[in-house]
């Protein structure tokens, strides 16, 4: 694909994930050396007019202004219509100029019936999909949507967007891992007793019942993201960067991944009872509005996971996310294993060295033992500590330039949205069978008693 990208049309212009993270994104993006100029047209189901629909776009342009930016906005436009409707979504199409990135940033209930409806109406020529993550509800309707896109459009045209994969710290893996012959040889089996992804969150529900409540800690977070970081954790080095060999790589690698224990009872759940996180007093998630207490709904998921291969055999990588926690982690543990011997006449602390990529802050660590101070042969811990850089654009500013410059090395393949489905479904099966219980924890504590 060669031809830029002219108008960004966004499906579900009014919600909240296109007023706090896309036009941010495309502010971030418009206001680098990398923007380019492009239309912009919202479409949603509520009447609101061109003025107002520019005013929220510069809204979230404000802070990011840019020349471009501002230019962008005041051109914007709205156009109210059902995306589910095959005449309405004709009428969407004849309202842009130029090759068209369709942005469906809506629920993936709703972005399902739109791929339908777009079945039944002519499709403009090179346009380009983009789709929000959770793709699909389970394996078998993320292989059902993958079949519905194939009907309208090529593989390469198609965006399955993560914004974690646009994250800097997470792509800075990628530097860290190959470009550096340290790491490469030390990150496998006979060097590491286990690799933790952890993503817990100070922030509780906060408004998104109506999604959230349907999906929970283990589809919202570990099926949509944390898997994918697991993969380029994990993966074998590829020959480049390119889309097609990183991605494969992460396929490879997910392709060998699965439950610990094959029936998905290496896993835990819990969620949050009422309690207080700094001056904010919760109430518990059963209590939260829009909430169906009978669904059953974790707010913190841990996962254990084995990837067979000659790497990893033997390794648990131990996934975890969470919400209303006492403390925000957001990092890759890596715990290496203890020396075989400690020369007899060494004394002092020991235990195994840690390897900590932390995504918030961008932070690098690692634990050493060395000879402390005084005594030669007493043994003392230290650390070595390095700030990552930040990228350029924020996450949803580099899937945006991705997606407007026809570069999927950011997206997310057919194939490894329907492998993370089938690495998490024997534990929802388990969970369904209530043979892995639900328990609690108060929100602002650290997780259930034991954990």
């Amino acid at each position: 694909m060669t031809d830029r990208i002219e108008t960004l049309v966004i499906l579900g212009a009014g919600g909240d994930l296109t007023a706090r993270l896309l036009l941010p994104g495309l502010a971030s993006l418009l206001a680098s050396p990398r923007g380019t100029e492009v239309a912009v047209l919202g479409v949603g189901m509520d009447p609101m007019t061109d003025a107002a629909w520019t005013e929220r776009v510069a809204t979230a342009f404000a802070a990011s202004p840019s020349t471009l930016g501002a230019k962008v906005a005041a051109e914007s436009r709205y156009l109210q219509a059902d995306v589910t409707n095959p005449d309405d979504l004709a009428r969407v199409f004849a309202a842009t100029t130029g090759r068209i990135a369709l942005y469906f940033a809506l629920p993936p209930a709703v972005a399902v019936l739109a791929c339908a409806a777009m079945r039944k109406t002519p499709v403009p020529k090179g346009i380009v999909l983009a789709l929000e993550k959770p793709f699909g509800t389970d394996l078998a309707s993320a292989r059902t949507l993958n079949r519905t896109l194939q009907h309208l459009v090529p593989e390469e045209q198609v965006f399955r967007v993560d914004h974690f994969l646009g994250k800097s710290t997470v792509l800075n893996l990628l530097g860290l891992r190959f470009a550096n012959r340290i790491f490469e040889p030390l990150l496998s089996a006979p060097n590491v007793e286990k690799v933790e992804i952890v993503f817990d969150e100070q922030l509780a529900l906060e408004g998104r019942a109506g999604y959230y409540d349907k999906a929970g800690a283990l589809i919202d977070m570990i099926q949509s993201h944390l898997l994918l970081v697991l993969a380029l954790t994990a993966m074998e080095p590829p020959a480049s960067v390119d889309a097609e060999d990183l991605r494969g790589a992460m396929a490879q690698v997910l392709r060998a991944t699965h439950p610990k224990v094959r029936s998905g009872t290496s896993s835990r759940r819990a969620r949050y009872t009422a309690g207080t996180i700094g001056d904010r007093s919760l109430p518990a998630y059963s209590r939260e509005a829009g909430v169906d207490a009978a669904r059953q709904t974790e707010t913190l998921a841990e996962v254990t996971l084995s990837i067979d291969n000659w790497r990893w055999a033997g390794v648990p990588f131990i996934l975890r996310s969470g919400k209303a926690l006492g403390e925000a982690r957001q990092e890759i543990n890596v715990t290496l294993r203890e020396v075989p011997h400690l020369p007899i006449g060494l004394h002092g602390p020991t235990g195994p060295s840690q390897l900590r990529i932390s995504m918030k802050p961008a932070t690098l660590e690692l634990d050493l033992t060395i000879n402390g101070e005084g005594d030669p042969f007493q043994l003392d811990r230290t650390m070595l500590r390095s700030e990552l850089m930040d990228g350029e654009l924020n996450a949803y500013g580099e899937v945006l330039a991705g997606l407007l410059e026809g570069d999927p090395t950011l997206s997310v393949r057919g194939d490894i949205a329907e492998e993370c489905w089938r690495i998490v479904a024997p534990v929802l099966a388990s969970w369904r069978k209530d043979a892995v219980p639900l328990e609690t924890y108060a929100a602002g504590s650290d997780g259930p008693r034991g954990w």
